[in-house]
């Protein structure tokens, strides 16, 4: 199996750290960033320890020591006509991880003076194709096994209330009525790892993802943030524990999710839930090269490449709405069909007027779906490696990283076996 178990990956990643001597500092909380002709001279941390050097590497989902250094950055999602795109800005129509039959969104039926459902927001979702700052949905992902020796029980979590899981009760009631036949693979999915173990994501119209909670968390501090970490915490347990113990969940989807529990082996220092937050877009840089759809598409090339991406332009829905007299889903995007293509070593580096040491491999500059397709780790590391090379060569170079030359820095990641150029297999004779 190409997966793996997060004990195992985890365990790998330490020995790595480990083998190479590095120190590593946990729980590391930004306060401020002192600088000094447009470099960075000194983080800050709220424990009041200083971490000074010559150059600085913001690897985290959430780029506070980018914003705090003063680069540009955006959140939310861009208009298509900023970048000439299509795939940007609101959807007209989200086909996907969607309700399947019309589900009443009013709290008493039919009667919008109501009010709407929770996980309901109000207003129309904006017009197709116009910005806004919403962002696509996180999660958990869930290491759930069925394996009965590994398997804790379900527990009622502290805040639960089922009357919050109304929208999903009357979905499921809705499926029924019209003759079709719920199953539980609809409303979550398992990709299934080693030892019985699973990396469960949202899947379907209502399901692991938080939509509509997360808008505030890209620009928040850390007491905010906490109180969104904890609210998609309590969502995700609500909605399993609804889904195992509910009388509206029909008998066969409530008795397959009791036989899922998680895996007692993971996580344990946590709870046994996962120590992170699926954060899957938070801020992006706004430098001097943006990679956009046409990357994606191949239509635009980037000529000075620091890795390469090849995943579906993606997002997950970003809103949940009422469109006529029912609750839809907007937002999600899956677009895929191209090869692997370019990333523009500009796009990891920050104008050099507002920041000469700094490079920012995972909050690159990038639209909202051009994120989307970039967005995956193994794409991250790929970007931290490139990141790590062109800070070591203008170290070295007595330069910044916007002034390195590009050909020496292109030089010695080809030396390392980093591709930077696709080449599609030759067919078998």
């Amino acid at each position: 199996m190409w997966t793996f178990e997060p004990r195992v990956a985890e365990d790998i990643l330490f020995q790595m750290v480990n083998e190479a001597r590095v120190p590593v500092y946990l729980q590391q909380r930004l306060a401020a960033v002192k600088k000094s002709a447009g470099r960075i001279t000194a983080i800050d941390m709220e424990n009041g320890k200083t971490y000074r050097a010559r150059m600085f590497i913001d690897a985290t989902y959430e780029g506070d020591l980018m914003a705090k250094a003063g680069v540009s950055y955006t959140v939310g999602r861009e208009a298509n006509s900023k970048y000439d795109e299509t795939l940007n800005g609101v959807r007209e129509k989200t086909p996907k991880h969607q309700f399947t039959v019309a589900v009443d969104p009013y709290l008493k039926l039919g009667d919008a003076a109501s009010g709407l459902l929770p996980f309901i927001q109000p207003g129309d979702g904006g017009q197709p194709g116009a910005g806004d700052p919403c962002v696509q949905a996180y999660n958990f992902r869930l290491c759930y096994t069925q394996n009965p020796t590994n398997r804790l029980p379900h527990q009622k979590p502290a805040k639960y209330d089922p009357a919050k899981y109304e929208l999903l009760a009357r979905y499921l009631e809705a499926l029924v009525v019209a003759g079709q036949k719920p199953q539980l693979k609809a409303f979550w999915n398992p990709i299934w790892m080693p030892n019985g173990k699973t990396d469960i994501n949202n899947n379907g119209g209502f399901s692991t993802d938080f939509i509509g909670a997360n808008y505030a968390y890209p620009d928040a501090d850390y007491a905010t943030r906490a109180r969104i970490w904890q609210e998609h915490e309590d969502y995700i347990r609500g909605f399993v524990y609804f889904m195992a113990t509910s009388p509206r969940v029909p008998d066969d989807m409530r008795a397959e999710m009791q036989s899922w529990g998680p895996a007692k082996d993971e996580f344990i220092d946590t709870g046994h839930w996962p120590n992170q937050l699926y954060v899957r877009e938070a801020r992006r840089m706004v430098s001097d090269y943006v990679m956009t759809e046409h990357n994606c598409r191949g239509k635009v090339k980037a000529e000075d490449p620091v890795g390469l991406a090849a995943y579906t332009m993606d997002s997950h829905n970003c809103q949940r709405i009422v469109k006529g007299v029912n609750a839809e889903n907007e937002g999600d995007v899956q677009v895929g069909g191209f090869p692997p293509y370019p990333i523009s070593y500009r796009s990891i580096l920050p104008k050099a007027a507002q920041c000469e040491n700094l490079l920012v491999p995972i909050c690159l500059s990038a639209t909202h779906i051009a994120y989307g397709s970039i967005r995956m780790e193994p794409v991250f590391m790929i970007l931290g490696q490139s990141a790590a090379t062109a800070a070591a060569l203008a170290l070295d170079g007595k330069t910044t990283p916007q002034a390195l030359s590009y050909q020496k820095l292109r030089a010695r990641l080809l030396a390392d076996q980093q591709i930077l150029e696709w080449k599609a297999p030759q067919a078998r004779k």
